[in-house]
């Protein structure tokens, strides 16, 4: 399949090379800032970048919406395609009507439409990820798209399912917690550390430990450990207390410990 990236981000950084990989042609990549498509290019094979959305011209069937998501408005509006094209996002929160009233609205053309969610958390920083483990959720407008993606989806990981709007809008908002929330937990712990000239790394066995045994267990409440879960008020006063001139540290400690006590997060 012959494909344009609209975005040269953090998905389009792993998800182009990948749809490569797999036998396909990435023809371009569209960003406002033509260094960044210079730099996605020079991980593909023979793409070209530019910085002008009318594609008209564009050999393309396929073209892969990866901006974020309050970026989806302006460019669909600004967007030109050729005749027949596809036209998919890769958003975990928007929704597929959101892109098809877009088209519709903007598009001189009838475009197909339908949503390739990976499902993963992916950065610039680091060397493109290997696709075969990490889910791909596919939804469609109609079904000649839908089994086109669902194809595409398998032939760069081995697990993909269609998930409809409202359910990928779940499962975006437990990557949250899961994934962004706990990258930011990790990121106050080593400031702890480090704040009182102790090394993180102290504490990276205990990391590895936990990711470990929640991974493994029917349900990672199963194996909650730590003074919130064993009702230790002696301790968890004795950190309240050590938290008292980091207010907004304390009030995550105590609605942490209420949500594993069981008053909240049910």
């Amino acid at each position: 399949m012959n494909i344009t990236f609209i975005g040269a981000g953090n998905v389009a950084w792993h998800l182009a090379p990948a749809l490569e990989n797999a036998g396909h042609q990435v023809n371009e990549v569209v960003s406002r800032q033509l260094s960044h498509a210079r730099q996605l290019v020079s991980l593909l094979y023979d793409a070209r970048p530019r910085t002008n959305l009318n594609l008209t011209d564009s050999p393309s069937e396929l073209f892969v919406l990866t901006v974020p998501d309050d970026a989806l408005p302006d460019v669909c509006s600004r967007l030109v395609l050729p005749e027949n094209a596809i036209v998919v996002h890769t958003s975990g929160s928007r929704s597929l009507d959101d892109l098809n009233g877009w088209m519709q609205v903007y598009s001189d053309v009838p475009a197909r439409t339908g949503v390739f969610y990976p499902l993963q958390t992916f950065s610039r920083s680091q060397n493109p990820l290997d696709f075969e483990g990490i889910p791909i959720c596919i939804e469609a407008a109609d079904p000649d798209t839908e089994a086109k993606l669902v194809t595409l989806g398998q032939e760069i990981s081995s697990i993909v399912y269609l998930v409809n709007s409202a359910e990928r809008r779940i499962l975006h908002l437990s990557a949250v917690f899961a994934c962004n929330f706990t990258n930011h937990l990790l990121a106050v712990a080593q400031n702890l550390t480090e704040a009182h000239d102790l090394e993180f790394d102290l504490l990276k066995p205990l990391i590895r430990e936990t990711f470990r045994k929640a991974l493994l267990a029917p349900n990672p409440a199963d194996v909650q450990t730590g003074p919130a879960r064993r009702g230790d008020q002696k301790t968890i006063n004795t950190h309240l207390q050590m938290l008292a001139d980091q207010p907004r540290l304390m009030e995550i400690y105590e609605v942490m410990t209420e949500s594993i006590r069981g008053k909240r997060g049910r």
